[in-house]
């Protein structure tokens, strides 16, 4: 089995150094972007709209010119180079298929135009289409496919030339949630045997979670952490991340005292609760304290935490294999809870009592500061 340490080659495959983006002289859509995307690896950059991902994309691709700094593909300058010179693969949400060609021909095209020999173009197409398998969609026309084998199709002809590196923008949007999620594992499997860079834009996270080696998360033209995705889930550098990867519960308070990799902190509803440092704050200092759902323990699970809260139940929904509680604390602070369902045999009414449980390993003391709008990374 191949793993991603024998995958992934240390040498940048490809880097941004202070790189920048503006499209009016005012306005920074890429502000210093210095990132190495390491050689066979699959990099997602993930953020909301506007926040600079597709941007760094297209400068990538050749279709947008940084306003400055360097991008290098391999040991290669490639600001100026046009996209066709590049040998870059490209896969769009719309596929960008031409309509009245065959899926053989679509294939073709980007080897014809490379002047290849036509012996060698059959032997390319039909491995491409093997590899996507559909090996028997050759004389098919793209509006006689569904979704999904389109989506294939895109994937594979920008696979055929033997491209340095692909760029995939949004290319799972337009499928439904099933065959969505059905075409992230497929993704996975051809970029593992394959082993070549990929480079994945989208706002999904969980699409993010599901395929990358590694993520960027970008908020305004900034890559707020860039990490692997259990790092990025589990310790997230700022209150931004926290809230943006997955469902996160924040609490916020005043730092009383710091010990080590670990501090005392005053909830603003006077609770005092241990937490361990997300990022350096001293005594004083305002703090947001960010846990999980699936992290908080209720009535006897929580026993054994060091922190325990108590609250009143206002919501429970019960959805199969977990319920997801909403717990007011003291202060009219609210939590959601994700509780196995197979714990709690006896279901909780509304405006029950309870306990709720946090251990100071899985509760994140951050700066509000960093990672807020405005702010630098």
């Amino acid at each position: 089995m191949t793993t991603i340490a024998s995958r992934i080659d240390g040498a940048p495959h490809v880097t941004f150094r202070k790189v920048q983006k503006t499209y009016d002289g005012e306005n920074l859509i890429v502000r210093d972007l210095n990132l190495d995307i390491r050689r066979g690896e699959f990099l997602t950059l993930l953020g909301p709209s506007g926040s600079g991902k597709t941007t760094c994309l297209m400068m990538l691709a050749g279709f947008e010119t940084p306003t400055s700094g360097e991008i290098r593909l391999g040991d290669r300058v490639i600001n100026t180079v046009p996209p066709h010179k590049r040998n870059i693969g490209m896969v769009f949400q719309n596929y960008a298929l031409f309509p009245h060609m065959t899926v053989s021909e679509n294939l073709r095209f980007p080897l014809a135009i490379r002047k290849l020999p036509a012996a060698d173009i059959d032997r390319k197409v039909a491995r491409a289409l093997d590899m996507v398998q559909l090996g028997s969609f050759g004389d098919r026309y793209p509006q006689q496919m569904s979704g999904g084998q389109q989506q294939r199709v895109a994937l594979a002809r920008a696979l055929v030339f033997d491209p340095e590196l692909v760029l995939m923008d949004e290319p799972l949007g337009a499928l439904d949630k099933q065959l969505r999620e059905h075409m992230q594992i497929e993704l996975k499997h051809i970029h593992e045997k394959l082993g070549i860079t990929i480079v994945f834009v989208t706002h999904d996270q969980s699409e993010a979670l599901t395929m990358s080696d590694r993520i960027a998360v970008f908020n305004q033209g900034i890559i707020q952490q860039l990490d692997d995705p259990t790092a990025l889930y589990e310790k997230p550098a700022n209150n931004f991340v926290a809230n943006f990867i997955g469902e996160n519960n924040a609490l916020p308070g005043y730092v009383e005292s710091v010990h080590g990799e670990t501090c005392q902190v005053k909830l603003d509803n006077g609770a005092r609760v241990q937490a361990s440092l997300g990022n350096p704050v001293k005594r004083g200092d305002r703090t947001m304290l960010s846990v999980r759902p699936e992290c908080v323990q209720l009535n006897v699970q929580s026993l054994g935490c060091a922190n325990r809260l108590g609250g009143y139940v206002r919501e429970v929904i019960y959805l199969g294999d977990h319920l997801r509680v909403r717990v007011e604390l003291a202060g009219r602070k609210e939590i959601i809870v994700k509780a196995p369902a197979a714990q709690h045999k006896h279901r909780f009414d509304m405006g029950d009592a309870i306990h709720v449980g946090i251990n100071p390993e899985q509760l994140r003391a951050l700066d509000p500061a960093i990672g807020a709008p405005g702010a630098a990374a």
